[in-house]
């Protein structure tokens, strides 16, 4: 049975706010715990009214503190917009405050537009080009001190945080092959080079002290309901949202839509199929057989699950009846 995993992009719903977006999050985390879920990632986006999770690691904070054995993380941090520094400060006192469940996904896009990442203090200038230097440096801090060291991550230094790389093409492939740390692809909205940055992975891997042999984990779209038209309609919300944000309104997560995707365009719907095309939507069998097929055709060892749906309610039973579909175990209470 393939791993599976959350990627929870704490979806704020129309008609709700961030309040009960944060509430939704840890409550959605407390179930994918209760299932089986291994983990629970958050992820860093800025200036999106949509998305409340933009102090990523107070949110990981929130979630490790309501649940008890499910590793909580970050899927990913924008490294661009941090120094080093601060992050394995951050994450060293959540590893520290919640040991051996804290895993750190980093990734060198900004996560928000150039307006914003400039208001963040930090200038794209030359900071996406010096990921890789930033990422040994992140990981230089989280090892132990060496003597005379003047500048110490504290918390963060000695602490055994993984390191993930994450990406969206086959630079982030390349670069997490080169240093031996696993390899997170954004299949579950940009799939369009997954399969080639799989291969480039597993073929120029390189062993190191993190990770003896390649992990591949895909992001994935599910919307699992009782029936298939049920499950088609929940998935209206994401098709709305990705139109709004590439048409440049994006806003909070729409209520579902009778029939939203048979009235667009056709280029509108090419957008959407190519942007979603790592999904399984629909019911309990129509779900086990997408994944199957989909696990089989790419080898993932472990999905990361996310599924932007406008019901906090049928968010939670999506995840529930993705369990069944693929025969998880409930945890024992």
């Amino acid at each position: 049975m393939i791993a599976l995993s959350i990627l929870d992009l704490a979806p704020v719903p129309e008609g709700s706010d961030v309040s009960q977006s944060l509430a939704n999050t840890i409550d959605l985390a407390r179930h994918a715990e209760r299932l089986g879920y291994g983990r629970y990632w958050l992820a860093e986006h800025h200036n999106m009214p949509g998305i409340a999770s933009a102090a990523t690691s107070v949110v990981i904070g929130a979630v490790a503190g309501a649940t008890r054995s499910i590793r909580v993380g970050a899927g990913g941090v924008m490294l661009p917009n941090h120094a080093p520094l601060v992050i394995a400060e951050q994450f060293g006192t959540l590893a520290a405050l919640y040991p051996g469940r804290i895993d750190l996904g980093l990734g060198r896009a900004p996560g928000t537009d150039q307006l914003t990442a400039r208001a963040l203090r930090r200038t794209l200038q030359g900071d996406v080009d010096a990921f890789p230097s930033d990422v040994r440096e992140l990981m230089n801090w989280f090892a132990a001190a060496t003597p005379g060291q003047r500048i110490i991550a504290n918390p963060g230094e000695g602490q055994k945080v993984p390191i993930w790389i994450l990406g969206s093409s086959t630079y982030g492939a390349q670069l997490a092959a080169h240093m031996g740390l696993p390899y997170a692809f954004a299949s579950h909205f940009a799939p369009g080079e997954m399969m080639r940055a799989i291969d480039i992975y597993r073929q120029t891997f390189r062993p190191s002290e993190h990770l003896e042999k390649p992990y591949v984990m895909l992001g994935y779209n599910v919307f699992a309901a009782e029936t298939d038209a049920a499950a088609r309609l929940l998935f209206t919300s994401v098709q709305q949202a990705f139109v709004n944000l590439r048409t440049g309104t994006p806003g909070k997560l729409p209520p579902p839509v009778e029939g939203y995707y048979e009235r667009l365009d056709g280029a509108a719907r090419g957008m959407i199929d190519a942007a979603l095309a790592c999904s399984a939507v629909g019911s309990v069998e129509t779900v086990r057989t997408t994944i199957k097929a989909f696990g089989e055709r790419t080898g993932a060892d472990e999905l990361m699950v996310t599924s932007q749906i406008w019901d906090p309610a049928a968010r939670i039973r999506s995840i529930e009846l993705l369990a069944e579909a693929v025969g998880q175990k409930p945890l024992a209470a």
